[in-house]
């Protein structure tokens, strides 16, 4: 029979400087005398903000040494890892609705594409106008038996958006999927992809297919999840952007 070691005593954890030095604040535990409960004494919140501080110059520094293009594939890296784990956004709770567009839907679409493509990846205007172009033929052409644009609102603004638009009698074409930063992880973007492949399903449509770029990577991620396969890859010079590459998406229904 192995002897029990002795219940390791949280203070033995502790670096001891940080013990001696007034950083910590230790009460036995009310419900078990064994245990001890710790927080940080005024003194030892002023140092952690101390080192908080310095620490959140140092990513600053470390950043400032980054090129614009490689801050925007860093963000949106990020936004891939938390769509992968599922990491809860801030305010996750606030519940979102979905609808169908109605007017000034499609001018803050545009804008809103604008904007953040901008920031985000460096395209210029003439992404913008591809947009409003997009959205132009969506509402002229508009036939709601086979065709639909769905808006994600969330505290009565607009979180995201995505088209589902007619490409021939049997092939529909998902267009414009997008989600504000401050929606983003919330599952917007894969509910968006889901209520295509069902009207697409009702709609009698055998194929959905897309067209995106490939520094997407979070939508990347949610299209693959949903089930669509990359079937084409194509360099190109757009938006201002000499290293862009163009991928074709497809799903068969």
């Amino acid at each position: 029979m192995h002897a029990l070691a002795p219940p390791l005593c949280v203070n033995d954890r502790i670096p001891e400087h940080v013990r001696e030095g007034g950083l910590v604040r230790r009460e036995t535990s009310a419900e078990d005398g064994r245990r001890s409960l710790l927080s940080l004494t005024e003194k030892g919140q002023r140092t952690f903000a101390t080192l908080n501080a310095r620490q959140e110059e140092d990513v600053a520094a470390l950043l400032t040494r980054v090129p614009a293009a490689g801050q925007r594939r860093l963000i949106e890296s990020m936004h891939a890892i938390e769509e992968v784990l599922g990491a809860p956004a801030e305010g996750s709770k606030t519940p979102y609705v979905l609808r169908q567009h109605q007017p000034g839907d499609m001018g803050w679409i545009t804008h809103r594409h604008g904007v953040l493509y901008s920031q985000e990846y460096g395209y210029d205007e003439h992404f913008e106008a591809l947009v409003a172009k997009i959205v132009g033929e969506f509402i002229e052409n508009y036939d709601p038996a086979r065709e639909r644009c769905w808006i994600a609102e969330r505290n009565g603004e607009i979180a995201g958006s995505v088209f589902l638009v007619k490409k021939s009698a049997t092939v529909a074409q998902l267009r414009l999927l997008y989600v504000e930063p401050s929606a983003r992880g919330l599952g917007i973007g894969a509910r968006l992809i889901d209520e295509c492949l069902r009207f697409a399903r009702r709609a009698r449509y055998r194929k959905i297919t897309l067209w995106t770029q490939s520094e997407l990577l979070a939508a990347r991620h949610l299209y693959e999840k949903a089930g669509f396969e990359l079937v084409a890859e194509q360099p190109h010079r757009s938006f201002s952007r000499d290293d862009l590459v163009a991928d074709t998406w497809e799903l068969n229904l």
